[in-house]
Formats: structure tokens, sequence, C-alpha cells
């Protein structure tokens, strides 16, 4: 199974690159050499940026897990990183949440499953905040035709689920698999104030570390942007990037073309954006995923057990 996990990751990156309509592989190569991507101070730039990215994963994931059991920061990169390498096949990389819980005791999983969706959350609440300051500055700049009706419409119809919900959850019992709301709320309010700071600004420096990458690639292809343009546009591209679910081997799809249609407005080529795109990608998952095969390739159920 781990070796199918891996072989199966492996050809879908694969297919990835060989079979993409927008971006033929010769092309993006050629691209890529013609602007000195392969210049020895930018890959180290760009592999420096990706391994601080993944860093800061791994010292959240640490700190988020020290309230059931203190791992070292190696354990932390080995649970991240081998997650990351089991999900890539699956939508909204879902399949990690399975992925860490093996690295636990029985007894621990549950509690570890909330965790991970927790990191998430918070993440995805960086992504949320600066994306909506990002696309406000967006459209104050440019005149883009809104349906703000249909949006409004889909807002009223949201907020009303989750105000029912709310209103269901306050006047029952939800349980699913033994772990109960009321269990969830309790698990939270354990957790101190220091430690949800301290996981929300890792989540904020990470996301700073590879938007900031993106602005990087941006400048190595002769994008003359100011860093205050060019996040602009980044933040309102992983915004609307992450608010569209999609099987996790095509986000770079989903992303290019949030980011083609974006930087469209500053007249940016789509090739070079379609690159950008490509290698960040590469960068931050693709390589990752590479090392995590080690972790997943080692991996030993029957030590975790007796652990």
């Amino acid at each position: 199974m781990k070796l199918s996990i891996v072989i199966g990751m492996a050809y879908f990156v694969y297919h990835r690159l060989t079979n993409n309509q927008r971006l033929d592989i010769d092309i993006f190569w050629e691209t890529i050499q013609n602007n000195r991507v392969f210049h020895v101070n930018n890959i180290l730039v760009l592999l420096l940026l990706s391994a601080l990215n993944w860093i800061l994963e791994g010292l959240k994931w640490k700190a988020l897990t020290a309230s059931l059991k203190r791992i070292s920061f190696k354990d932390a990169m080995e649970q991240s990183l081998g997650a990351l390498t089991a999900s890539l096949l699956t939508p909204n990389r879902i399949g990690e949440y399975g992925a860490k819980v093996v690295y636990y005791s029985k007894n621990h999983r549950k509690k570890v499953l909330f965790l991970n969706l927790w990191s998430n959350m918070l993440q995805m609440s960086v992504t949320i905040i600066l994306g909506a300051i990002g696309l406000y500055f967006f459209l104050s700049h440019f005149e883009v035709a809104i349906d703000y009706y249909r949006i409004l419409r889909s807002v009223a119809i949201l907020i009303a689920i989750v105000v029912a919900g709310l209103f269901g959850l306050r006047h029952r019992r939800l349980q699913i698999k033994g772990f109960s709301f009321q269990k969830i709320k309790e698990f939270v309010q354990k957790m101190t104030l220091r430690l949800h700071i301290q996981a929300w600004a890792l989540s904020l420096l990470r996301y700073a570390t590879f938007s900031f990458q993106f602005f990087f690639l941006l400048q190595m292809f002769g994008i003359t942007l100011t860093y205050f343009e060019a996040m602009m546009l980044i933040t309102s591209m992983y915004l609307i990037a992450s608010l569209v679910p999609t099987v996790f081997i095509f986000d770079v799809v989903i992303r290019g073309g949030a980011a083609v249609w974006l930087f469209g407005f500053m007249q940016i080529n789509e090739l070079t954006i379609l690159c950008i795109t490509s290698l960040m990608w590469l960068l931050n998952f693709v390589l990752p995923s590479v090392f995590g095969s080690y972790y997943v390739l080692n991996f030993n159920a029957w030590k975790t057990d007796n652990e």
C-alpha cells in the first residue's frame, strides 16, 4: 500500500506535467531556461523559501500536537511531509487527515483529526483575511463586471445555513463517531491562548513566505510590479483558488486560471503566469512530496501502535 501511494503520486505528477492543455512541457522548460531560473543564486533562494515554508508548517504541527504528546521537530516534519505525499491525489488534500492519524495511537486519533482541521482552519483564516483585503484593493483599482445580486444571494443562503446549524447545535447534542460538539468545544478551550496565537502567527509567516516566493518569481521573469501591486493580485489569487473545491493534483490549473485572469488586468503575458504557477506547485508540493515519499515508505504502523 505504501509503495502504491508513492507510485501513484509519481504517475499523477508526471501525467500533470506532460498533459497540460494550457502549458506545453517543452515551452515551459524553454521559458524558464530563457529567464535564468536555473541560475545557482535563483535556485538557492527558491529552495530556501520552499524549505522555510514547510519548516514553518512543521513548527506549527509540533506546537499544536504538544497538547496531546510532545514530539520532536523531526517527527513533526516526517508527519507533515508524509501526509502531503499521501494526500496529493485526494480532493482538497482531505487524505491528509487520514495520513496523520496513523502516526498516533488509537486513543489520540480523534483529537489528531481535530488538530489537523484546526491547523488548516488557521491557515485558511489568513488566506481569507489577506485575500479579502487584496481583493478589495483589486476591485478598487480595476473595473470588473461582477453580478453583485448573485453574490449577495449566495452569501445570504450561506449565512442562513450557518445560523440554522448553530441554532441546531445549541439545542441538540451533535455527536459523530463519539466526538461530540461539546467535546470539541472543551478541547479548544483547553488549548491556551498563547498556543492559538503561536499557531496563527506561524500560519501568517508561512503565507508571507510562499507569497514572497511568488513575487520573487515575478521579478525573475522580468515583471516590474511594485510589491503592493503584486501582493494585491497574489492574495486575491490565493483567496479565489482556496474557495474552489478541486482535486488537489489539479490545484495548479485552478490557481493558474485565477492568476491568468487577475494578472491579465496588468497586461502580463499568460505564458509567464502559467510558468510561475507551475513552478510554485513544483517547488512547494511536488518537491516536498518527494521527501515525503521516503517517510511513507519507511512508515512503521507496528511501532506507532506500540508507542
